[in-house]
């Protein structure tokens, strides 16, 4: 059987970033989200105990993992390994869309992000 979300009827999740996300997939093996970063906004640095891959669907900005710094734009995959500090920033006048997809799926609510 297809299974079928739209992202305009994705539940927006409430998170520490105060920015829009919307859960698309969750399973017990992986969490796909989908971020939408305003220009000016970005993610607060955090720590994810899982791997996650960003895949950019619209517009640029910057990706940093670790010590690492790549500014990053449409139809590119960053791989970004657990328990490394790492986030997104908009520092464009664009929005700048993105899927997160973490494998395997965090097990505590407070990891979802």
């Amino acid at each position: 059987m297809i299974k079928t979300i739209s992202l305009k009827d994705a539940p927006d999740i409430k998170n520490p970033h105060g920015v829009s996300v919307r859960k698309l997939h969750d399973s017990e093996h992986a969490l796909v989200m989908h971020i939408n970063l305003l220009p000016g906004e970005k993610l607060k640095k955090h720590i994810t105990p899982v791997d996650v891959w960003f895949f950019i669907l619209e517009g640029s900005g910057i990706v940093e993992i670790g010590e690492e710094r790549a500014e990053v734009s449409a139809d590119m995959l960053v791989e970004s390994p657990a328990n490394i500090v790492h986030r997104l920033i908009n520092n464009s006048d664009r929005p700048f869309r993105f899927l997160v997809v973490k494998t395997p799926r965090p097990t505590k609510a407070t990891q979802l992000l």
